[in-house]
């Protein structure tokens, strides 16, 4: 078991990388995608069969574990992982993202944010001091830097603003994280779509020093082109013995995008969010199971697929239980679609290691547009 943090790169393929991040509580295969488990939970899934898809690393939020139950509830029961059950890594954003997108009444200052919690109105200060007394109380293994990322698109001179606060709130954040072996802080880069202002965030960041370093203020209404145009350049100016960290992302697409650029960790709410609506990620793209087409098919919903709901049960099972918003429709295919993006991350990491990811790429964008198997 080790006693330190550290981040093993161990081959590449053009700008892809793969590698492992150790750490006190498991070994972290990258490139990874961390599933969401906003509030103690990834919804519709128990830890286990979290851990039974492939996933390493989970992610908490901030934001909402301090609304309820609160940091020092879960502080005084063990702890974020003996309270979710979950003793693997845990990532924690730091919260900042949420209150810009889900708290009411916020106003902003060099201090850091006051706002009214979307779930009683109650008053809270979140500065980048607080947020890494949250992150302590909960345990998480990898703690993010407090930031502010606002919405695209917006005025260079206003996105200027906002990284470079974010960078003194980023040194805040190092200076209260203190000297914790065994954990990481990661900084997080923004600058919205413009090239310089990355750069000085990137080398902001830097010159402070991180275990590891996010690429934070994208898929936040771009669109993909222009976060490809960010992804060309971005991860280049960040460390190389350092993981990098896309928050937010994404669609597979984005995803496998983002892995050929150099990114090596991912997160993204699609794939239980989708699960719960009816919507099922395969190879052949997303597949809406609410489609009549679906009513009377025995086949499963991807033969290639290990999950239970391709294992055990058929399309027009499927069908039947969203339609009639039965409990186990989301469970189901929440499995299913995070069975399929561990499996994504795993055929990544393969391509990457026998240097054929070109091969990779083509062959994941051929079977997409191939579409949906024929209805019967």
């Amino acid at each position: 078991m080790v006693e330190r943090f550290s981040f093993e790169l161990s081959a590449v393929d053009g700008a892809a990388r793969i590698g492992v991040i150790h750490t006190p509580r498991g070994e972290i295969r990258t490139p990874a995608f961390m599933p969401v488990g906003t509030a103690g939970t990834v919804k519709a899934m128990m830890p286990e069969s979290v851990r039974a898809t492939g996933a390493d690393i989970l992610l908490g939020n901030t934001y909402h574990l301090m609304l309820r139950p609160t940091a020092e509830r879960i502080a005084a029961l063990g702890g974020l992982h003996r309270f979710m059950n979950w003793e693997r890594p845990i990532l924690t954003d730091s919260g900042g993202f949420q209150v810009m997108s889900l708290a009411s009444l916020r106003k902003l200052t060099e201090e850091g944010v006051r706002f009214a919690s979307h779930i009683d109105g109650s008053k809270h200060l979140l500065t980048p001091e607080r947020s890494m007394e949250i992150q302590r109380l909960l345990g998480s293994d990898i703690v993010m830097a407090f930031d502010e990322c606002p919405a695209l698109p917006a005025e260079d001179k206003v996105v200027a603003e906002s990284m470079r606060m974010s960078m003194r709130w980023a040194r805040r954040s190092r200076e209260a994280f203190g000297d914790r072996p065994g954990y990481a802080l990661f900084g997080i880069m923004q600058g919205g779509v413009t090239r310089d202002l990355r750069e000085e965030s990137a080398a902001a960041l830097r010159e402070i020093g991180f275990e590891g370093y996010a690429i934070g203020g994208l898929a936040v209404g771009e669109g993909q082109e222009a976060m490809f145009g960010v992804l060309d350049y971005a991860p280049g100016f960040l460390p190389e013995d350092r993981p990098r960290y896309l928050m937010g992302v994404g669609k597979p697409d984005d995803i496998v995008g983002a892995v050929e650029r150099g990114v090596d960790m991912m997160d993204c709410v699609l794939p239980s969010r989708s699960g719960r609506t009816g919507q099922g990620w395969t190879r052949r793209g997303s597949v809406n199971l609410r489609n009549a087409r679906h009513r009377d098919d025995p086949r499963p919903l991807d033969e290639a697929c290990s999950c239970p709901a391709c294992r055990q049960y058929s399309r027009a099972y499927l069908h039947h239980v969203v339609k009639a918003d039965e409990i186990i429709g989301s469970m189901l295919l929440t499995w299913h679609n995070l069975q399929y993006y561990q499996d994504l991350m795993a055929g990544l990491r393969a391509a990457i290691a026998a240097g054929r990811l070109a091969a990779f790429v083509a062959e994941f964008h051929a079977t997409r547009a191939e579409g949906d198997i024929e209805p019967l």
